[in-house]
């Protein structure tokens, strides 16, 4: 209704009314071009923390690459919580199970297996040796070789046709065939064809509830301006002189509200303002009357909400006393933060009238030197070793020197000591977490099983399950060549232990 009117205007020479709504136009244009490049930016930098990622291995090395760059052939490792990236073909599988009700349906998380082989013509449920993409890694965990990525796995299968018939909705026109057919059917479905790309047109079917509305209000207000102009024709017997003209084409502008899409767009403009006050980002101005409409979200909270990282701040050691670790934004980093020990049990902070932070109010707590601690304590020995072999978690330090005093993996070793040193983790937060706090005392994973002449060596392994909530691995001490069991169970707290035969 703007364009036409400015059209008009320009028509008739009337240049201040022109000038006006071109303005107008304009300022709308250039406030929401200016509010999507922000958000645009914004949107960007924060993408890398939403993409997923996937461990795999190439040229005999292991790395962990973002989904999207996938091929097929590339080995990828899953665990027990991972979403799988692509099509895979098992080559290992530990007790592994995985949850595909997105591709088939069913809730109930299916058994995979490497050895077995199936038929051509076998269905994509029925085929145990395969985890397919977006399915959820519910027990265990396995290797497998890519053979689809993108639009050629099942689901992107899935999403082509439904992209082809419109999400399985009937197409406008598009014969029922359940009702009887009839002379009038072409009509009819012409009919209906034009009606829905004149409301898509006029704005009338598409956009916003706001929007919708405002489209029909400006389409009654055009209906009105054009009575109007021929009203102003009619009380001058229709006479197309340049001043009748411009009279009623004056009168029929002057009945619309050209501010009110500018008052719109600013308003919208100091909303996603504000928003961006509260750390929400608005990319397009009308979402924010859409957002206005939802009374609940249901949003996925890891990798969204939060960045996915955890740190250990407690743990307790039966017969030695209690660990606390001060908080700390680098959670990968096992030199980071501050340790503290007191010889009393953590307190259950919802059995107390103080709602503080009782491992900072504690008096009996004094700072520690981790890697001094294990020497004297045999307990916390043992629960270290439990907790750094009964996980799958691995730490790496890029850079620098590492906690023993060595060059870290960054392949110059006189560049090493001046680079800033950076940590890599790769596996589960929650067993990411546990390594990190093993490591603080110099008694992480690669430490006890790394490199030759290791102290331990890895005999058996029985995945987390699910329905136990229980992690055990067999390891046997190269020196007695005693077997040890070290488990780890998800109950309220995380316990860990160790049994010797």
């Amino acid at each position: 209704v703007l364009i036409l009117a400015l059209a008009a205007s320009f028509g008739i020479q009337a240049w201040m009314a022109g000038g006006v709504l071109s303005g107008i136009v304009m300022v709308n244009i250039v406030i929401g071009f200016l509010q999507s490049l922000q958000a645009a930016k914004t949107i960007d930098a924060l993408r890398s923390l939403g993409r997923p990622t996937c461990q795999i291995r190439r040229d005999g090395q292991a790395m962990c690459i973002p989904s999207t760059d996938l091929v097929p052939g590339d080995m990828v490792s899953v665990h027990v919580g991972d979403s799988v990236p692509a099509d895979i073909r098992l080559t290992e599988a530990f007790h592994l199970e995985s949850d595909e009700a997105l591709l088939t349906g069913e809730s109930t998380p299916v058994s995979k297996s490497a050895e077995c082989t199936f038929d051509d013509d076998t269905g994509p449920g029925d085929r145990l040796n395969v985890v397919y993409r977006s399915a959820i890694i519910t027990k265990g965990r396995g290797r497998g070789v890519v053979f689809a990525t993108g639009l050629f796995t099942e689901m992107g299968a899935i999403a082509c046709a439904l992209d082809r018939n419109g999400g399985g909705r009937m197409a406008s026109g598009e014969p029922d065939e359940q009702k009887p057919s009839s002379r009038l059917d072409p009509v009819v479905r012409a009919g209906s064809v034009i009606k829905a790309r004149a409301g898509e047109f006029l704005g009338l079917t598409v956009g916003t509830p706001l929007q919708k509305k405002l489209s029909r209000l400006f389409l009654w207000l055009f209906g009105f301006a054009v009575l109007c102009a021929l009203v102003v024709l009619g009380a001058n017997t229709f006479q197309t002189s340049q001043d009748v003209v411009l009279y009623a084409v004056a009168t029929s502008v002057g009945t619309i509200p050209v501010s009110l899409l500018l008052v719109l767009t600013v308003t919208m403009a100091a909303g996603a303002r504000k928003m961006l006050e509260r750390h929400v980002i608005v990319r397009n101005l009308a979402s924010l009357e859409a957002l206005g409409g939802v009374t609940n979200i249901c949003s996925d909270k890891t990798g969204t909400i939060t960045q996915g990282r955890m740190i250990v701040r407690t743990a307790w050691i039966p017969g030695c006393g209690t660990y606390t670790v001060s908080t700390t934004n680098q959670v990968y980093d096992p030199t980071a933060g501050v340790v503290s020990f007191r010889a009393s049990q953590p307190k259950d902070t919802k059995d107390t009238k103080d709602t503080k932070d009782t491992a900072t109010t504690d008096l009996s707590s004094a700072v520690v030197v981790p890697r001094d601690e294990v020497a004297t304590k045999p307990a916390l020995q043992w629960f270290l070793r439990a907790a750094a072999l009964a996980n799958l978690a691995t730490l790496e330090r890029k850079g620098g020197c590492d906690m023993d005093g060595n060059a870290g993996n960054s392949g110059n070793s006189e560049n090493s000591e001046s680079s800033p040193a950076t940590w890599d983790a790769r596996g589960a937060p929650t067993e990411i977490a546990v390594e990190v706090f093993a490591a603080r005392f110099g008694s992480g994973r690669t430490q006890l099983v790394g490199g030759r002449g290791s102290a331990w060596q890895h005999v058996a392994e029985f995945p987390f399950d699910s329905d136990v909530k229980r992690m055990s691995v067999l390891f046997r001490d190269t020196q007695t060549r005693a077997l040890h069991v070290f488990a780890k169970v998800s109950k309220p707290y995380m316990w860990v232990w160790s049994e010797s035969s």
